[in-house]
């Protein structure tokens, strides 16, 4: 678990973070890393995977095609990129 230090914070900030996290019943941290965790992981945001499975859904491809699409993969190994 990392830790972060918040520097030169107004003190009409903290005191409105106070009374956030005496609202919701937790202490002034925890409230912090839920407002954090909010704005860097929103619920709604798009993930790629689940993105996709919407798409194929749409798409309502046949057993056939679904086949078709997977033997027309490239499935050689990479290799990867070396920058030195």
């Amino acid at each position: 678990m990392s830790t972060i230090t918040v520097r030169n914070l107004p003190a009409e900030t903290h005191r409105a973070l106070r009374v956030m996290a005496a609202h919701h019943q937790r202490s002034t941290e925890a409230e912090v890393r839920a407002i954090l965790e909010e704005a860097a992981r929103p619920d709604g945001r798009l993930k790629l995977g689940s993105g996709l499975a919407v798409v194929g859904r749409k798409l309502r491809l046949t057993e056939e095609e679904f086949a078709t699409m997977e033997g027309a993969r490239d499935r050689a190994l990479t290799e990867p990129l070396d920058f030195a």
